[in-house]
């Protein structure tokens, strides 16, 4: 959940470096710093707590034209201000910042401690900055080479040297870090919103590589020092996009972005006159579409409850054998590779670190894998066989919303352009198709009913457990819906399927703890409604959504 932001220019470095924290508070964190450079020593303030606790303790008239700051959150000791990024060496040359856990970081501690040096945190970050100045000679870009070689773990690093005024260097493995070309500044951060304000062109670090930036222009090599050349590209993002636009938070908007996000998923990809979805960076022939004989869909989080549901769709729907499994596991099971099987890795960002790497293991092991992802020129959206941009703009809320429905829209597309191809007639196909076209004014008839959500969350407030349960194409849903309360409101929830209720679930149903029913419009109604009595049975509190 960190945030980086580094920057080197011609003004003052502190403003922008605050700025850049601000506009990535979305990500979470629980404490705050930046460190910058005067031109003959760096100046570090980090505080435990929120941005606006920083920024009051910056002097306003702070010099230096470049530097480093950070957002935090704690893996490696408690939150307190000693513990936040940046972080120094003992001589205060060299500050860094850092994303990522050093999973080796206790015996490269000991190590440097037997070596004479100091640690003043409880961090494994501290010991990048112990590493660099024991490999140090007057060039940077070396030390830092020479120091993520002895890394293990997932790392976003970005350094400066006091007695290189005006350079950052950064490398990443695991952790996203992309670099921004300004008009006589440059940027280096985790995500682009952090520059946003001041460019829209773009370089994206990948694993294993160096990237040494100054005012001049950067220079971005591997871990052998040979020289990478990068492509620029270009944000299709507007700075308008990532402000509020009126909302009383980021969740909020983007819950009622959900329609014209739909909207733009679907664009230029529902063909009425076949019936069918069109997805063109599948990269796949007709031919190839047609060999598939098994799904397998990849993800974590809100992103695997969306894929639970596109699987059961391809099943029901396509009639292709099809499943969701969980990233990190995938990532280290040895996966087994089938033959005609089609993978798909889902991921908003594009740059979740085990989704990643359970596609580098399935492509390692000669499968097809297709990205779902919603920032362009992510590292998994590069790295796939081919894939869909999913079209849901940025999404700054810590808790997934739109991008949620949009992936659901993109495994709509893909199971009914795999449905047509097999045995679904077109008239089944224009059904599924004109029901699709109408999901954005659905969801604006559902906002309409704002009030009377308001209402039932008010009258649930005080609860501290609830129960989510669905059927069928529910079941996922259902899921999410749990994940959400309890990640937004801290209040515990978990989700299950209706049919399981008897199976343990029901232990646990009392008047204190409601019970959120998905009763949907088809078969399995009459036994929702069957289970939902049940728990009105045992004196349990209903909502019951009709979907």
């Amino acid at each position: 959940m960190c945030g980086i932001v580094g920057y080197c220019g011609q003004k003052r470095a502190a403003n922008i470096l605050l700025e850049g924290l601000k506009r990535l508070e979305y990500r979470g964190y629980d404490s705050a710093g930046i460190c910058v450079g005067t031109g003959t020593d760096l100046k570090c303030v980090k505080k435990k707590g929120k941005i606006r606790v920083l920024k009051g303790i910056v002097p306003q008239d702070m010099p230096g034209t470049f530097g480093i700051g950070h957002t935090r959150w704690a893996t490696h000791g408690e939150v307190n201000d000693i513990n936040a990024h940046p972080h120094l060496d003992d001589s205060g040359k060299i500050a860094i910042v850092h994303n990522g856990i050093i999973e080796n970081y206790l015996s490269l501690k000991e190590m440097l401690i037997s070596e004479g040096y100091e640690f003043k945190t409880e961090t494994d970050s501290e010991v990048i900055a112990h590493l660099l100045v024991d490999r140090y000679d007057g060039d940077l870009e070396k030390a830092v080479r020479e120091t993520v070689l002895l890394l293990k773990g997932t790392f976003g690093i970005v350094a400066v040297h006091a007695d290189e005024p005006g350079k950052m260097v950064g490398a990443r493995n695991g952790s996203p870090l992309v670099l921004g070309i300004g008009d006589g500044e440059m940027f280096l951060a985790s995500d682009v919103t952090a520059m946003m304000a001041y460019t829209k062109q773009v370089v994206y670090i990948e694993d294993g590589e160096v990237v040494s930036v100054d005012c001049d222009g950067f220079r971005t090599s591997d871990l052998k020092d040979r020289e990478i050349a990068k492509q620029v590209d270009h944000i299709g993002w507007e700075l308008e996009e990532i402000e509020k636009d009126g909302f009383t938070h980021f969740m909020e908007k983007e819950i009622h972005e959900q329609p014209e996000s739909i909207s733009r998923a679907i664009r230029g990809r529902l063909n009425l006159d076949t019936a069918t979805g069109h997805l063109g960076g599948l990269n796949l022939s007709i031919k190839e579409l047609h060999a598939i004989e098994r799904v397998k869909i990849i993800a974590i989080g809100t992103s695997y409850y969306a894929s639970m549901l596109g699987a059961y769709l391809m099943e029901t729907v396509a009639r292709i054998p099809a499943m969701a499994e969980v990233a990190s596991e995938v990532r280290y099971k040895n996966p087994i590779v089938e033959m005609n099987t089609l993978y798909f890795v889902v991921s908003q960002s594009g740059e979740t670190a085990d989704t990643l790497y359970a596609m580098r293991e399935l492509q390692r092991k000669g499968a097809t894998v297709l990205g779902v992802c919603n920032v362009v020129g992510s590292t998994i959206a590069r790295e796939s066989d081919g894939g869909v941009y999913i079209h849901s703009g940025p999404e700054i809320a810590v808790a997934s919303t739109k991008a949620f429905t949009s992936q659901v829209t993109v495994f709509y597309l893909f199971t009914l352009l795999m449905a047509r191809m097999r045995d679904m007639s077109l008239d089944r196909g224009l059904e599924i198709a004109k029901a699709l076209q109408n999901v954005p004014d659905q969801i604006r008839h559902i906002f309409s009913m704002g009030n009377l959500i308001r209402d039932l969350a008010i009258k649930y407030s005080w609860v501290e457990n609830f129960l989510f349960l669905g059927r069928g194409i529910q079941y996922p849903v259902a899921l999410e819906g749990a994940l959400k309360l309890k990640e937004i409101s801290y209040i515990h929830a978990e989700g299950f399927s209706s049919a399981e209720i008897k199976h343990g679930p029901i232990a646990l149903i009392n008047e204190k703890t409601p019970s959120v029913f998905l009763v949907p419009d088809d078969a399995l109604r009459d036994k929702v409604i069957s289970n939902l009595k049940e728990v009105k049975a045992r004196g349990g509190k209903v909502i019951a959504l009709m979907v």
